[in-house]
């Protein structure tokens, strides 16, 4: 299926000319200004978001928690089952 347009006749008329390319040009920074707005209000929310996220994770934290003792960076942590030849294996 092919679309075929109809052909676009110009006016040869400059008034009509430039104020069709003004109404284009406006038509352009219209849109151009409605992004710039909508980037603006998803950062606004993204950053109330996670301000907000973080105040409460914040808030919910023990006095103590913050000032733990650094973890070693050498020191694996985890949990283990000692496995005996000839013996299954005991999970509890």
């Amino acid at each position: 299926m092919r679309f075929v347009f109809p052909p676009i006749r110009r006016s040869r008329n400059p008034l009509v000319r430039a104020l069709s390319l003004v109404l284009g040009l406006a038509a352009v920074g219209v849109l151009l200004v409605f992004g710039v707005v909508v980037i603006g209000v998803l950062f606004a929310g993204g950053l109330a978001f996670f301000a907000v996220r973080q105040w409460k994770l914040a808030r919910g934290r023990p006095v103590g928690a913050q000032a733990s003792a650094p973890k070693d960076p050498d020191v694996l942590e985890g949990e283990f089952v000692v496995i005996r030849q000839g013996q299954p294996a005991h999970h509890h």
